[in-house]
């Protein structure tokens, strides 16, 4: 016999009008956007040399949300449902509405948004990237709770005492991975940033944090593969897991750059 908790009434749909609906998946990666160009603009002004002013930070909401849309659509179609995307490429942009974003789609898109701002308004790239590396576990806190109120991405069965009987896992309970990740990749991971861009000789080196943030998410999403139902697989790594090795080599690579590009005669 199995003790759990039972699935909260939250309707994934906060209020509709005909066809037209918004949704807590929507508010959340508009809120996430939103606090996090906020605390890119309060960290830019709190420490100086100042990466970007108070109204560049603002204007870089605009870019940041293409770059989420497209990227992590886009991700989605390529990472998880390829085949299917491939016979109907419209299907990308008409079934938006319907679900179905990569995070690691999604983080491509921000990459190549903040080099485009970066190179159109002459701005230094990598303390840029700095900044947004630490705002982004903002999106990706309120997007995991996202997960859990659509009741998806959920984890496997098991007899913990804070599992869930999730109403599309069946009749037994199972671990809410989606309030670890919101917890390990948003949460954890954010706060940990946010101590390292403290201290001044983290912050002077730019890059530090971008590896950090890339090494934190990656072996964030390799373990908590582990508890959560895999979209699919790549050989015998998931397709999150074998996404997220790339991520960690990256983020050595530019901590490694970092150091050597500060230690430099």
């Amino acid at each position: 016999m199995f003790f759990a908790l039972p699935f909260p009434p939250i309707d994934p749909v906060i209020v509709s009008f005909g066809p037209f609906a918004i949704r807590w998946y929507g508010l959340a990666y508009l809120a996430g956007l939103l606090l996090g160009v906020y605390a890119i603009r309060k960290m830019a002004e709190a420490k100086a040399p100042h990466a970007v002013s108070r109204q560049q930070a603002e204007d870089l909401l605009v870019w940041m949300v293409i770059g989420v849309i497209v990227g992590g659509r886009v991700g989605f179609a390529l990472f998880y449902e390829p085949s299917y995307y491939l016979a109907h490429p419209l299907e990308i942009i008409t079934g938006i509405t319907k679900g179905g974003m990569s995070f690691h789609g999604g983080l491509l898109g921000v990459v190549l948004a903040t080099i485009l701002y970066a190179r159109r308004h002459g701005i230094q790239l990598l303390p840029l990237a700095d900044l947004v590396a630490c705002a982004s576990p903002i999106g990706l806190f309120f997007g995991r709770i996202a997960n859990f109120i659509n009741g998806e991405h959920f984890g496997h069965v098991t007899d913990v005492a804070w599992a869930v009987y999730f109403p599309r896992g069946g009749d037994l309970p199972r671990h809410p991975s989606q309030i670890y990740e919101a917890a390990l990749e948003g949460l954890v991971l954010f706060i940990v940033l946010h101590l390292l861009w403290r201290q001044d000789a983290i912050r002077e080196k730019p890059g530090i944090l971008t590896g950090v943030f890339l090494i934190g998410y990656g072996l964030a999403r390799i373990s908590l593969e582990f508890v959560r139902i895999p979209d699919g697989y790549i050989g015998f790594l998931t397709i999150g897991q074998a996404l997220s090795v790339p991520m960690i080599v990256v983020g050595l690579g530019f901590i490694a750059f970092a150091r050597r590009k500060r230690n430099a005669p």
